[in-house]
């Protein structure tokens, strides 16, 4: 492959001859030689994506769901953007509800793009975000998880769909207007929650859920049922996120609050149109702020901001973020928090605004390159695109920004047509970047300061970050991965199992300074494991379970070795775990939970007795 214009492949830590298109890690992508001392390269190709493995057979809901807001569409049967098709399996993974329409599921047509939209949703570490995908129990299925930092609760969520596969070519690569609050309900309780002895909603009455625990396995804490009335397609799940003694989810058209002891309902802010944007995390104090449609119809828009207060239930301001005008309008938000800020952002547009009062604090730069996705927490992250002049040559940018002026600290710019699809991790800055016309993927790291710090070389080893959803440039967070994570020195990454069913993987660990990989360590027999953070210095997983064998919490020690398991769930529950569909899942204080990522039912009967949300502890 011809090298961009004054683009040389990098010295040292590159990837080597090309390799199989479904193997390894592709080069970085370069920053242009602006007066560089040695300038870099450009990424190098990706590969065909190998199916993905499921885990055991399921039955997603029914009803196939329209095409939800933001997300590119395509007619089944045809290529998805940017990366090949698979054959679609038949089975109960035919069809996938929920806003990809009537996409196959992950056993089936990939989502658009190289990375199932792409490469995914980073963590700073410790946060993903909600998405969509066929939810088998797969750690590396459903939609993209929500993954909140120990900041806020250590609170992890899992969901996701796609295979990535870093291959190696040999190449380097607003004016929004104040509203009025609106107040919450009163707390109420909820009576479809099931204790796990027999008498709670959702299951017969003479089903105990830990009547066949054994010793050793975890206890089943409760078990919540939907109570909400859907429209026919079903709706996507935003959260959870955890926030002291309280576990919150939004779907449809209200946000809820449980609490994490016995999954009784809280508080719940209704609200008269859809959810239709959430960040990763809320902020550290627990506030976050939601986007809400600003209207019923197939024409509304993902516009209006609402501040809640999570640990209270208490809504506090509105904001609506100003649409704009041409082909490339902003009409679908992101929201990423950072500090005192939140933004909202999307095509041509972007806002910063304060999370105290909702007040404007900055908006779309009058000129030069154009933020479209910023990733939050302990720093603001910006993806941007910039003016070039010829269609043909798209140039971006990754910077830092202030999180109070929207200025950059440093710039990075990438190789010509490559672009910054989505943050691993943002302290220490690991970023995931494309060229989707010619399907290539890399992975690198920066510093702090904004250097090119490495580009990870990931061999012969295929690897599967779970980010789920479409192009960020569509409605996407730009964070939100699981099956990664990362501390000051070291980025782990799962690899893809070995099998469709009872296979097993590895998680590999890669040295920041040099890109190299430092160690790996396998799931075991018949099992796979996915990072999800970081927690006390060690890596957090997600053990699979499957239909006989409950899944498991577990850690794995920065130097390696075997998974230590903090939690292992029962196997008399195994099937009731393994069958919420397109799953998210979050830890905090000894606790796990499972909650479905998008809820859906051919029947109003069926609906109430779909199983939303389930808890394990000690």
């Amino acid at each position: 492959m011809t090298q961009p214009p004054s683009q040389q492949p990098p010295q040292g830590g590159g990837f080597g001859a090309p390799q199989d298109p479904q193997q390894g890690f592709p080069q970085p992508p370069a920053q242009p030689p602006a007066p560089p001392a040695g300038p870099p390269a450009q990424p190098p190709a990706q590969p065909q994506m190998p199916p993905v493995p499921p885990s055991a057979p399921r039955t997603p809901p029914p009803a196939a769901p329209q095409p939800g807001y933001g997300h590119p569409q395509q007619p089944p049967g045809q290529p998805g953007y940017g990366f090949p098709q698979q054959q679609q399996q038949p089975g109960p993974y035919a069809q996938q509800p929920g806003p990809y329409a009537q996409q196959p599921g992950p056993y089936g047509q990939q989502q658009p793009g190289p990375y199932g939209g792409y490469p995914g949703q980073p963590q700073y570490p410790g946060a993903p975000v909600p998405g969509a995908g066929n939810g088998g129990r797969n750690p590396f299925k459903g939609k993209p998880a929500v993954l909140i930092g120990a900041a806020v609760a250590a609170l992890l969520v899992i969901g996701g769909g796609t295979w990535f596969a870093l291959s190696d070519d040999g190449s380097d690569p607003a004016k929004p207007d104040a509203k009025g609050s609106s107040a919450a309900p009163a707390p109420t309780g909820s009576d479809d929650v099931d204790q796990g002895d027999g008498s709670g909603g959702g299951r017969d009455a003479q089903d105990d859920l830990n009547a066949g625990r054994q010793p050793g396995e975890a206890k089943v804490e409760w078990l919540v049922t939907n109570d909400v009335d859907l429209p026919r397609n079903g709706s996507d799940v935003h959260g959870p996120w955890i926030v002291g003694d309280t576990i919150v989810k939004a779907m449809y058209k209200s946000v809820t609050g449980y609490a994490v002891a016995d999954g009784k309902k809280k508080w719940e802010v209704p609200f008269t149109t859809e959810v239709c944007a959430a960040p990763v995390a809320p902020a550290t104090n627990g506030t976050i702020v939601i986007g809400v449609k600003d209207g019923t119809g197939d024409k509304a828009d993902c516009l209006q901001l609402q501040q809640i207060d999570l640990k209270t239930g208490k809504a506090g301001w509105k904001q609506t973020v100003t649409k704009g005008t041409g082909f490339s309008s902003l009409s679908d938000i992101t929201l990423a928090i950072s500090g005192n800020t939140v933004t909202a952002a999307g095509t041509n547009n972007s806002y910063g605004f304060s999370l105290t009062d909702g007040k404007q604090l900055f908006g779309k730069p009058t000129g030069g390159c154009q933020p479209y996705a910023f990733a939050g927490g302990p720093k603001l992250i910006a993806a941007a695109s910039c003016p070039t002049g010829d269609y043909e040559k798209q140039q971006h940018q990754i910077s830092e920004v202030d999180p109070t002026t929207g200025k950059p600290k440093w710039s990075y710019k990438l190789a010509p047509n490559w672009e910054v699809d989505k943050v691993y991790s943002v302290n220490p800055l690991v970023v995931s970047a494309t060229q989707r016309k010619e399907k290539k993927w890399t992975v690198f790291a920066l510093t702090d300061t904004g250097k090119l710090r490495s580009t990870l070389d990931g061999g012969k080893d295929k690897f599967q970050p779970d980010c789920g959803g479409s192009f960020i440039i569509f409605g996407q967070n730009l964070e939100g991965c699981v099956g990664v994570a990362a501390d000051a020195n070291t980025f782990y990454m799962a690899t893809a199992p070995t099998a469709l069913t009872n296979g097993t993987n590895d998680v590999v660990a890669f040295n920041l300074d040099t890109g190299k990989p430092k160690w790996r360590a396998a799931a075991g027999p018949q099992r796979t494991m996915t990072p999800l953070r970081m927690e006390g210095g060690n890596v957090l997983l997600y053990m699979e379970g499957s239909w006989d064998r409950g899944g498991a919490v577990a850690t794995l020690a920065p130097t390696g070795g075997s998974p230590k398991v903090l939690l292992q769930h029962p196997a008399s529950t195994a099937k009731i775990e393994s069958d919420f569909y397109s799953p998210q899942y979050a830890y905090a204080d000894g606790r796990f939970f499972i909650a479905s990522g998008r809820v859906s039912a051919s029947n109003d009967e069926q609906e109430k007795q779909t199983k939303t949300m389930m808890a394990f502890g000690k």
